[in-house]
């Protein structure tokens, strides 16, 4: 059975930090591209940043520069560091693996992340 569990979420003033955490069970993680997804109050869910198995990385645009994507293969963990967080940046985040492009993957069951003053 495959799990993501993600942790790390929480409130937070505007040019504060967070970090994620997601861990995996029940897949061979090395060998998975991990996502962090988020979806915010009446918007479509959007990827922020991902990590392939050859340590590659992509962000969204709005987070380019803030956040950083890392990975600890040996603790089947993926990480999302989020820094100078802004208000737009509230929005449930996802933790998503998948094996190729094709494959429609795992989620996580969210964490919430409140940016306010």
């Amino acid at each position: 059975q495959v799990q993501l569990v993600e942790s790390g979420g929480g409130v937070v003033q505007p040019g504060g930090s967070l970090r994620l955490s997601c861990v995996a069970s029940g897949i061979s993680f090395a060998a998975y591209a991990m996502n962090w997804y988020r979806q915010g109050p009446g918007k479509q869910r959007e990827l922020v940043a991902s990590m392939n198995r050859y340590g590659n990385r992509n962000y969204g645009d709005s987070v380019k520069g803030r956040f950083t994507i890392s990975r600890d293969n040996a603790a089947n963990t993926v990480f999302l560091q989020m820094n100078n967080l802004k208000p737009e940046d509230t929005a449930v985040y996802y933790c998503h693996a998948r094996l190729i492009a094709s494959d429609p993957g795992y989620w996580g069951q969210g964490t919430q992340v409140t940016v306010s003053s």
